[in-house]
């Protein structure tokens, strides 16, 4: 028995050695807990893939039994598949697929790039005029922080142009994940034409949609070949400016019209808005920032802080920028809270040490508690 490894024995016995080793283990957790990664909520994986899938024209049996079956199937062919939910409408279909409870997180991105290609293998199978798959797993983001940009009387577009320059700057800081645009408004070209005018001048709507058709199509023609490398011929009839869309020709019986003869051509937006933000009263554009996974929370909204200013300091005239929604003041009143219960605490344990103990014992106790807690 005199003969067993005795831990306690050899603490006391090599008495510098025990000292270094408590104070690198002290160390090393202050270190660590200063690291440590603060956010208002906990990380999570969600295990559900959303898929859409268009056919216009379908009925909604048509889409089950044509396009949501044959991807279903092969969904199933998947590790840690548990279940699909689809939803068939008229034309379109949704498919919720649900992983089991116990696959592990790690596997998850795994299974989500199985699906995708998978999914993406099937899709030359369904029937011609089908639009899709269209994947969506990005579920669990959450913005850490919200940005508004407004501008008094100025369009979507302004407001979209200088919003990207935001998010280019605030991507670039340390911890940022992602920046999402809320309530951008793509610009499209509307092409306004007469019933009136096109009977008077025999021309079909199906017509002016074949001559757009035909602007738009981009067309290996041939190719060169010389005594250096071979040089490609092509053509294309791509346009995307209204000038050149005006002078697309179509054919009105005998005559040949342009587009711009028949139709007004402009720049717009969606009327109503697909998704419009408004902010104060004004229309705006938002900025989502998602923090990276296991990063310091607190560390990233001081990081924001500083570039917002420098950012308003830098828009032009007319512009604002203002921060609507900020995580880190939620992480540090709860850190806060977190720190004054802990310290209240320990100094209760320590006293009620040192009084029921007796001040030898109680001392050496009191002492005790906080480095236990430390390592």
């Amino acid at each position: 028995m005199g003969d067993r490894f005795n831990l306690s024995a050899l603490g006391v016995r090599e008495r510098a050695v025990t000292l270094f080793l408590i104070i690198a283990i002290i160390l090393a957790g202050a270190f660590a807990f200063i690291k440590l990664g603060r956010a208002e909520d906990p990380s999570f994986t969600v295990k559900a893939m959303a898929v859409v899938v268009a056919w216009p024209g379908a009925t909604a049996q048509e889409m089950q039994t044509l396009v949501a079956d044959p991807l279903e199937k092969r969904m199933q062919e998947l590790r840690w598949f548990d279940h699909v939910e689809a939803t068939a409408r008229p034309g379109f279909v949704t498919l919720q697929l649900e992983l089991r409870d116990v696959t592990p997180p790690s596997a998850v991105a795994e299974q989500w790039y199985q699906t995708r290609k998978k999914l993406t293998d099937e899709a030359s199978n369904l029937p011609n005029g089908t639009i899709g798959p269209f994947f969506n797993d990005e579920f669990s983001d959450v913005y850490f922080a919200l940005f508004a940009l407004t501008g008094r009387g100025l369009a979507s577009r302004e407001l979209v142009t200088e919003a990207e320059r935001v998010r280019n700057r605030l991507l670039a800081l340390p911890g940022v994940q992602k920046t999402v645009l809320i309530g951008e408004q793509p610009q499209r070209i509307f092409i306004d034409i007469a019933p009136a005018r096109l009977a008077t001048l025999g021309v079909s709507v199906e017509s002016v949609i074949a001559s757009l058709a035909r602007q738009n199509e981009i067309v290996p023609t041939a190719s060169f070949q010389t005594n250096g490398v071979a040089v490609a011929v092509r053509a294309s009839g791509a346009s995307d400016e209204i000038e050149m869309l005006r002078r697309v020709p179509i054919a009105a019986g005998d005559r040949i019209l342009r587009i711009g003869d028949i139709a007004d051509i402009r720049y717009g937006y969606a009327d109503p808005p697909d998704y419009p933000v408004r902010h104060q009263g004004q229309p705006a554009v938002m900025l989502g920032v998602v923090m990276q996974p296991q990063f310091n929370g607190l560390t990233l909204g001081r990081a924001l802080g500083r570039e917002a200013t420098a950012i308003k300091a830098g828009l032009p005239l007319g512009l604002q920028f203002t921060q609507i929604a900020d995580q880190a003041q939620n992480i540090e009143e709860a850190y806060g809270e977190l720190m004054i219960k802990f310290v209240v605490a320990l100094g209760v344990i320590m006293t009620i040490s040192l009084v029921t103990l007796g001040w030898p014992v109680g001392i050496v106790v009191a002492c005790a508690v906080p480095q236990t807690l430390v390592v």
